[in-house]
This record gives structure tokens, sequence and C-alpha cells, in this order.
């Protein structure tokens, strides 16, 4: 009997933790949807260097949305938009046959990802995950605050979840950037944190690998981001093989 009573116990006590966290991400979703900053507002992105391939690209992805058969959304900017290029390699090999569409863009900041989110055409999917890396080019300058540049990973990560709300979210911190520790990197910092406070641990999940792209004193691995920035093919495989675990939990896949 007292073994009965201890297992219900822990029983009841999981179920109140896992509410508890639904109830924070559903409440910071709330605040987050009555702000009005520019990183949570859905904007087009402005940048003449993107047009000659901006909108063919988003016409290429809404194609191949139309066609269905999709298990796996990536949403980012240039650092997703990689994986078709440098990372390509590890793309075909991890995520390809797992028929995963590509929804990285160069140049996007979460306004723009939210732009895109509302001109995509998602009626003939109905996919089991999304990975989300998004934030870092709200973090130059003085454009945004942490706080905004999380208001607007969140604002990417309710549209996707209000949209397919049984599909499983792994949001994925900004990667570090820059040569050395800096107040940039802080602000990251920051924002990472702040966002991954929407973590439920069932639908929605936060990963931080941050620090696979740093060396010893925090100074950031040139070996695996040559500009500071950008992963190399190399930092694509510490990528892929260092989540690997974690999407094939989520997509409940045998270990």
């Amino acid at each position: 009997m007292q073994v009965k009573h201890s297992f219900l116990v822990w029983a009841m006590g999981s179920f109140l933790l896992w509410v508890g966290c639904a109830s924070q991400s559903q409440r910071i979703f709330q605040e987050v949807r009555g702000k009005h900053h520019p990183a949570v507002t859905p904007t087009p992105i402005p940048f003449e260097a993107v047009k000659p391939w901006y909108g063919p690209r988003m016409e290429a992805i809404n194609a191949r949305l139309r066609e269905g058969d999709v298990n796996i959304l990536f949403v980012g900017n240039s650092i997703t938009h990689g994986w078709e290029t440098t990372g390509k390699k590890y793309w075909d090999q991890y995520y390809a046959p797992r028929k995963a569409v590509n929804l990285g863009f160069g140049w996007d900041w979460t306004q723009h990802v939210l732009w895109r989110l509302d001109h995509t055409d998602f009626s003939h999917i109905s996919p089991k995950l999304a990975v989300v890396l998004i934030g870092t080019n709200n973090s130059n300058g003085n454009d945004h605050t942490a706080q905004e540049i999380a208001d607007g990973i969140i604002a990417v990560v309710d549209r996707l979840h209000t949209r397919f709300p049984k599909m499983k979210i792994l949001l994925l911190a900004i990667f570090p950037r820059e040569p050395e520790p800096c107040t940039q990197r802080e602000k990251i910092a920051e924002a990472n944190r702040l966002a991954s406070r929407i973590a439920d641990g069932k639908t929605i999940h936060f990963l931080d690998l941050g620090s696979l792209f740093l060396l010893k004193e925090g100074r950031l691995n040139q070996a695996l981001m040559p500009d500071f920035l950008h992963p190399n093919e190399e930092g694509y495989r510490v990528w892929a093989e260092a989540m690997e675990p974690k999407i094939r939990e989520l997509l409940g896949e045998e270990q």
C-alpha cells in the first residue's frame, strides 16, 4: 500500500509540474501577443540584396509544401538556410530521408520569419517536428533588446504551435557569435534565457548547443565557424550529431 501511495504522489506531482509548465508557456504567449514592437511585427524583408532570390525561394517552398508528405520543418535564417549548401552532406544524411523541408532564409530577423509564416501554404502538411533557430540578426547593434529578441523568438514558436498544435517544436538557443565574449553575446545569452521559458517539456523543447562552438575562455572555435557566425561543413556535422538524440526522441524513433 505504501508503494502504491508513493507512486500516486509522484504521478500527481509530475502531472502538476507539467500543467504548470504548460500554463507558463501559454501565459508567455499571451503576453507576447499583446506587445507591439518591430521584432514581433510581421514585416516583409526590406533588403535589396535578397530580392533576386527571396521571392522565387518562397514560391519553390510553397510548391514543395503543396505536395504534402513533410515530417520536419527547419525554420530560421542563413544559418538554417546553409543546410542546403555548406551543410548539405549532413542534411542529406540526417534530414532528407526524414522528409524535412528547409524554411531557412538568409538575412531574416524574427519579424521577417513571422511574415513568411503568414505567407506560407501549410494547408497540405501535418509535420511531426519543427526545428527553430532564429534571432541572431536581431542582436546586431542596438536594434533590439534581449527581451525584444526573446519576444520575437516566442512569437515565431507561437505561430507554429498555433498552426500545428500537435507538432513538437525544438527551439534551439541562438548560437554564440563574434571571436570573444562581448556585449552582443551577453544580449544573446539573455534572449536565450528568456525565450527558453516557453519550453513545456511536452510539445515545446529547448536545446542549447552553443558550448559546442566554444573553446576555453569563451573564444569561438574558428575551425567550426570561420566567420564567427556561420558553421562550416564540420560545424554542421557537429551540430547534426549533437542534435540527433533529441530529434530521434521527439520523432519517437527507436534509440
